[in-house]
């Protein structure tokens, strides 16, 4: 029998053992109980950054090459030449002189004459006449002098008193007249254009006027006026010395015949025109010194010109020969020199064939011509001559080559200087008909007077420097518009040269070196069109950066934007992954 066992009052109570802590529910799917690690995003950003850090050398691998140019003093030339015409300076002075002091006298006021002289040159200037760029009506001076033997009415400071005697020069002889006054020295050794009016002349019928080859005219009359000598004083200093004879004014720039590199090329032709008939040669090297060496030497300011010659033997006719008048159909070689951007002027003697000789050429009123020759503006010229005997040689002359004669050569080149003046806008013949009457134009033996390579002096500066002043402003906008053009060392020292002579011909401009300005504004229209036609410029490799991005993008783009996802997913699942295990640490603080 089992004995119960009973618990007694007295007996102390047994300890409970403490329960455990409770962990906190964890949930895989929201929850991670270890920290993420950083190995995935740092890798992930690696490639990231080092991607970003290829794109400067990429941008620097396709960087286009600029030189910096000027632009401000570009953008100044421009506006200066527009806003501040050019202001050539010109001084004139007439002297006036009695026939005889001790048995004549002049009775004028030389102050109210230079007020009329003044007024009608304003008048002149006003009508449009020599009022272009290249004048200087706008900026003279005027200086009278009466040499009646002790010069006490006198205003200028070039003439020196008793330099002129009108007893001593004979004015049947123009050019012992022209010789003497220059040997006076009316300009001290400067350039002012002088005009001696020869009061009460004797020998003299009516009036006559005479331009000179220098810088001086001359008047011989009777009976003057006030009104009458001024009239012709100022028609002279404006149509004759600052407009060259030209009723129309000055000759536009388009019609320059001077390339934009400064260059002349003076083609000289002869063309037989059938050489089964008869062939003709000449001697070109004894003209070309003695007759073009000369004119070449004076024009040098304005352009430098060369010359070259050849003989073409071959049938045809002047008439297959563009009729006259198209002279784009005349297929004349030059030489390789005469490429580029230079001025090539084309003269032609035509020898007819025995079916055509002699060959006239009739001019629009039915005349036929004294010279028998035409001129193509901007081309050249053409020159019909007819051999002495137009009769077709016997067999035994077939082959004979003839040779002009030095005279007939001589009145050639002579129509061909003639047909050059008016390439330049300039008179071809003796006379002038001004409005008081007819002028008397001496001709030099340079092809070219003075007082004429004054005005082509100061018209060809001005032209060259608008356009020069005009390429540069191309060229900037040109550059500015394409950020990606290739702009070389050698296009921005260009650009720097012309700015300076440029610059450097409105001062010699100003103090009146007109040859001097015709140089260095020669020079600032040359570098300004070398600079635009630079052969790198015309390269295909200036696109602009639309066209870099779309060449380059196919194949950047799609390993960009794989690598960018691939960043901004990575970045997220760490976020995600820290997040969960913030969670878990936050439950199981409050866990404990």
């Amino acid at each position: 029998m089992a004995e119960e066992i009973t618990e007694s009052p007295n007996d102390p109570p047994q300890e409970t053992p403490p329960t455990p802590p409770s962990e906190p529910e964890f949930d895989s799917k929201t929850m991670r109980r270890t920290k993420p690690g950083l190995k995935r995003l740092f890798l992930t950003f690696t490639v990231l950054v080092s991607f970003l850090l290829g794109f400067p050398f990429l941008f620097k691998s396709v960087e286009i090459y600029r030189s910096p140019l000027p632009f401000h003093d570009i953008d100044s030339l421009s506006n200066d030449v527009v806003s501040n015409p050019f202001l050539f300076p010109c001084h004139f002075q007439a002297i006036l002189v009695p026939s005889d002091p001790k048995s004549s006298s002049i009775d004028l006021n030389l102050d109210e004459l230079e007020l009329s002289i003044r007024s009608k040159i304003t008048k002149l200037a006003s009508k449009g006449i020599a009022s272009q760029c290249g004048a200087c009506t706008n900026n003279f001076t005027l200086s009278l002098t009466l040499d009646d033997g002790d010069c006490t009415q006198s205003s200028s400071k070039f003439y020196k008193c008793g330099a002129i005697r009108a007893v001593d020069l004979d004015f049947g002889d123009d050019e012992s007249v022209d010789e003497a006054l220059e040997s006076a020295g009316l300009d001290s050794g400067g350039k002012v254009y002088s005009v001696v009016v020869v009061v009460n002349g004797d020998g003299v019928e009516g009036v006559k006027v005479v331009v000179g080859k220098y810088r001086h005219a001359w008047i011989v009359g009777r009976d003057w006026g006030v009104e009458e000598v001024a009239e012709r004083l100022a028609e002279i200093f404006v149509r004759v010395f600052v407009n060259g004879g030209r009723e129309e004014g000055l000759i536009h720039g388009e019609f320059m015949p001077v390339g934009a590199d400064g260059r002349i090329v003076l083609s000289f032709n002869l063309l037989n025109a059938d050489p089964s008939d008869w062939t003709y040669d000449w001697d070109f090297q004894k003209i070309d010194e003695t007759l073009l060496a000369p004119m070449i030497d004076a024009l040098g300011p304005i352009a430098n010109i060369s010359v070259e010659s050849q003989v073409m033997n071959h049938p045809c006719s002047l008439m297959i020969y563009g009729f006259l008048v198209n002279s784009n159909e005349w297929h004349l070689d030059t030489s390789i020199a005469a490429g580029g951007r230079s001025k090539i002027l084309q003269f032609v003697v035509y020898v007819p064939s025995a079916k055509e000789c002699p060959l006239l050429l009739q001019l629009p009123n039915g005349e036929i011509s004294k010279t028998n020759a035409f001129i193509s503006p901007m081309w050249g010229g053409v020159m019909v001559w007819n051999p002495q005997s137009c009769s077709r040689g016997s067999d035994s002359e077939l082959l004979v080559r003839h040779i002009m004669s030095p005279e007939d050569l001589q009145k050639v080149f002579e129509v061909f200087v003639g047909q050059f003046r008016q390439l330049f806008g300039l008179k071809s013949g003796s006379l002038h008909v001004g409005a008081m009457g007819m002028y008397s134009l001496l001709a030099s033996e340079k092809g070219f007077t003075e007082w004429e390579l004054d005005v082509l002096s100061r018209q060809h500066t001005c032209f060259n420097i608008h356009s020069s002043a005009t390429t540069l402003g191309s060229l900037s906008k040109l550059v500015q518009s394409l950020p990606r053009m290739i702009i070389m060392d050698e296009i921005g020292k260009q650009v720097k040269f012309s700015l300076e002579a440029a610059k450097l011909a409105r001062v010699n401009a100003s103090l009146g070196f007109y040859d001097a300005s015709a140089v260095s504004s020669r020079q600032a229209r040359s570098l300004a069109e070398d600079a635009f036609f630079h052969p790198s410029i015309m390269s295909v490799s200036y696109y602009s950066f639309e066209h870099c991005f779309a060449v380059y993008s196919p194949f950047f783009l799609p390993v960009s934007m794989h690598v960018l996802l691939a960043a901004l997913r990575e970045w997220r699942r760490y976020k995600q992954e820290k997040a969960k295990y913030l969670l878990w640490k936050a439950k199981e603080k409050v866990a404990s």
